[in-house]
């Protein structure tokens, strides 16, 4: 019995080496390094022949456990259609993820060949095409895609209004006024979208702000990280992307354009898409302060501290809407 039980452990490396070498048929014994933790650890391993892999290690979230069983199923379905993809590797059992025990219970993994290439560049708009080019490909063989038992929707009740609910459960917006300006902003823009009555459903990549990408020699947009995907809304898919361009004191809108353009070259966008994808921006961003309010206990309240000052880029974007002047 603990004194004190984890929200979060940190693995040592070499327990992950030795997962990765009892479950997968590489090269051993494979060395790793930890590339990153957060919402996920992701770490870095080389098998002895040289070999680059990346190994996902998820991370309990309040959306719930990850849904690497449907997410895995997409990626393979995917990189069959010839979307280029990060596909994961499978174990020596022939599943594409597998799950370990850690001291706050189970954690799920994945391994990944590394993709290589390299990362966009924010104001390059030959990458943002690259970008727009993969996600319309990822959306085409999504249509012959049926997923199976998928753990959550990317619906409005996903992306809103439980995200909504963390931030105002957390704390960590003391003032009474700006939780009632997010709750109203919220309830506007889900109506506003529940309007359009016809918009286009997909499973999404759920995460394609332009960096969850490499650009491979050939030009290409390699997709990566789709923790966040699921059946959902396509305006919301391509919102991410603009989202990208005008939050967090960003106002360009060059790369969205050239985005969009590679995008219409593949796939058409509905007028009722590209317009929903607008309002889109705010449940993006709803999501994002949702994601880090849950992460308040985590964290610190400090680490999370912005969410409340979110709302002034929520109001202005809700009037402004950017439609009119800048596209």
């Amino acid at each position: 019995m603990l004194d004190f039980n984890p929200l979060y452990s940190t693995p040592q490396i070499a327990a992950i080496e030795q997962f990765i070498d009892r479950h997968y048929l590489l090269a051993g014994p494979v060395s790793c390094r930890l590339l990153q933790r957060g919402l996920n650890d992701v770490y870095l391993a080389l098998a002895s022949n040289g070999e680059r892999y990346v190994f996902r290690l998820s991370h309990c979230r309040a959306r719930g456990p990850a849904d690497v069983r449907t997410e895995t199923a997409f990626l393979a379905h995917l990189a069959q259609s010839g979307v280029p993809v990060a596909a994961p590797i499978a174990t020596h059992e022939g599943s594409l993820f597998v799950e370990g025990q850690a001291p706050e219970g189970v954690r799920q993994a994945v391994l990944f060949r590394e993709i290589g290439g390299r990362k966009p560049d924010t104001a390059d708009a030959g990458d943002a095409r690259a970008n727009g080019k993969t996600l319309a490909l990822l959306h085409n063989a999504a249509e012959t895609f049926q997923p199976d038992g998928s753990l959550y929707r990317l619906d409005l009740e996903h992306l809103l209004h439980r995200p909504l609910a963390r931030i105002c459960d957390s704390g960590v917006v003391e003032d009474a006024e700006v939780r009632s300006d997010l709750e109203a902003i919220a309830v506007r823009t889900a109506k506003a979208i529940e309007a359009f009555g016809d918009l286009t459903s997909t499973y999404c990549h759920g995460d394609c702000h332009g960096f969850n990408a490499r650009i491979n020699d050939a030009g290409e947009a390699v997709f990566f990280d789709f923790d966040d995907g699921g059946p959902g809304y396509l305006a919301y898919d391509l919102s991410v992307f603009l989202w990208a361009q005008i939050s967090f004191g960003r106002r360009s809108t060059e790369m969205w354009d050239a985005f969009v353009d590679a995008y219409r070259a593949v796939r058409p966008i509905t007028p009722a898409d590209f317009e929903a994808a607008h309002r889109f921006v705010i449940v993006r961003h709803i999501w994002l302060m949702g994601e880090y309010a849950s992460r308040a206990q985590e964290w610190g309240s400090e680490a999370v501290g912005w969410i409340a000052r979110e709302a002034d880029f929520l109001r202005q974007w809700e009037t402004e809407r950017c439609v009119d002047r800048l596209f």
